[in-house]
């Protein structure tokens, strides 16, 4: 049964001394722009009632029942550097929703103004990069992967001053919950022990309730366990459609294991696990194949945060989380074989098989193929695709040079299924359509800047079903065309 907006506070009840309370700024002229009616309706929403009163709610200008905004407060490292107040600068929670089955979801603001964790900001948010951030939650919540997701756009009738004048929006976003390992870092550089519990405590019954009954230090360490099992087995996920964050600070890493904050990410084209698109990643840190590492690093950076829960011996608090953070490599390569196994159509990965998928893209790495295209090639090749219809699709010939690995992979998968069966579960995992970074721009400037959206109305079509052929689609398999590189993206503050 759908009902209207009615918003929870427990983030605001249950955790005092980690916001301020505080008001969205006013803005001129509210629009909606953009509305998620499957999440509305997954979230058990009235998507009429939203229909009618979402630029008001998602602009902050109204206020559902029980809402009690607030900034919340988190401190991280940026490029390895620690800032012990960050916050939201630009964003506000407005409490809970509660969804039909009882699960508790942030409604989140972002560019609804000034906060006492501004920095000097202005506090406001362009279209463009809340329509991306829009794209790609939606476009990772098709792909299976866990995301924070858009429930709606406002356009806020106001300019925003950045290199140029661009039209202002505000983003209603969708979470598990906002916790971060910055959120922990802010509250244990203060040394405020029961208020790390409290914080700690929160967070394991929001999200890992099965923790609960366990006692004292056992606790805390099997959180920091389960936070690091959901983002080996995520970052595993992001490899497998070749997703970079491009901005993996410890600010932006969730407790609850969901891709968030949308700036500079993007998608690969040619596979180099090198690749950095993020303007401001001079040196390479959160390119594509440092991800598992950056990973790692943020989780013992949690762990750092849990010492004085964990035992009251320094030492020995330590040493317990270092033995659980050893752990990961092993989370990770698992995870991550587990990924490109269902991707090369294997359905009993082996330890052994890393190897051939090693192989397989290091092939791609020497021949700059596209990383996306490169998977599908395989299952049309198994099933013998007509090569007018593969052309048709977009989906290229596979090259001689991997004539050797290929008949390692034939080998491999024997003969104990049938080929068509192999494809088609290689088709269910390897998606054809994923955000082309092209595409991507081109829509969002249309949309911006032309204020046209049929072109973003057809993107997130294409996007929300990302594995099933369509020869209309073609535009949005093919890679992004040699004269639209070098692709940089940028965070959009």
């Amino acid at each position: 049964m759908e009902t209207e907006l009615q918003l929870e506070s427990n983030f605001a009840e249950q955790l005092a001394g980690l916001y301020s309370e505080w008001q969205a700024a006013p803005v001129p002229n509210p629009k909606l722009l953009l509305l998620n009616e499957g999440l509305a309706a997954q979230l058990g929403l009235s998507v009429a009632a939203l229909r009618s009163d979402g630029a008001a709610l998602f602009s902050g200008q109204r206020l559902a029942s029980g809402s009690r905004p607030v900034a919340q407060a988190y401190a991280g490292h940026q490029f390895g550097v620690f800032n012990p107040q960050l916050g939201d600068g630009r964003a506000l929670l407005l409490g809970e929703i509660r969804d039909p089955q009882g699960k508790l979801w942030d409604l989140h603001l972002k560019g609804s103004g000034r906060t006492p964790f501004s920095r000097g900001g202005d506090g406001k948010a362009a279209l463009g990069p809340m329509l991306r951030e829009y794209v790609i939650g939606e476009a990772l919540h098709a792909l299976g992967i866990p995301s924070t997701r858009a429930l709606g756009v406002v356009a806020t009738g106001e300019t925003v001053q950045r290199e140029q004048p661009l039209p202002g929006a505000i983003l209603a976003r969708v979470a598990s919950s906002h916790l971060r390992v910055g959120t922990f870092q802010f509250v244990a550089v203060r040394e405020q022990e029961d208020l790390l519990r409290r914080l700690a405590d929160y967070a394991i019954a929001r999200h890992y309730p099965e923790l609960a009954e366990l006692c004292g230090g056992e606790r805390y360490l099997a959180f920091v366990d389960a936070v690091m099992q959901r983002q080996a087995r995520l970052i595993a996920q992001w490899m497998g459609v070749g997703f970079i964050h491009g901005v993996m600070n410890t600010d932006n890493m969730s407790i609850a294991g969901e891709s968030i904050d949308f700036g500079p990410c993007a998608f690969l084209d040619a596979y180099d696990p090198g690749t950095v698109f993020s303007s401001i990643d001079q040196n390479g840190r959160y390119a594509y194949g440092e991800q598992p590492r950056i990973g790692q690093w943020n989780l013992v950076r949690l762990a750092e945060c849990l010492v004085p829960l964990v035992a009251d011996d320094v030492d020995q608090a330590i040493a317990r989380l270092t033995e659980t953070l050893q752990r990961f490599p092993q989370l990770y390569q698992q995870a991550w074989r587990e990924v490109f196994a269902r991707k090369l159509g294997i359905p009993d990965v082996r330890a052994e098989d890393g190897a051939l998928m090693e192989d397989f893209l290091l092939l791609l790495d020497q021949e700059h193929a596209d990383f996306t295209l490169a998977f599908r090639s395989l299952a049309a090749d198994l099933q013998d695709m007509d090569p007018a219809q593969r052309e048709r699709l977009g989906i290229p010939a596979i090259p001689e040079s991997w004539a050797s690995w290929r008949a390692r992979w034939h080998a491999r998968l024997g003969d104990a299924r049938p080929a068509g069966a192999v494809a088609a579960a290689m088709d269910a995992v390897n998606p054809l359509y994923i955000p082309r970074n092209h595409q991507v721009e081109i829509t969002l400037a249309a949309a911006s800047q032309s204020n046209d959206s049929r072109l973003l109305e057809k993107l997130l079509t294409v996007l929300a079903d990302p594995y099933t052929a369509r020869l209309e689609y073609l535009p949005y398999s093919e890679p992004m065309p040699g004269s639209f590189g070098p692709y940089r993206t940028f965070c959009g503050t």
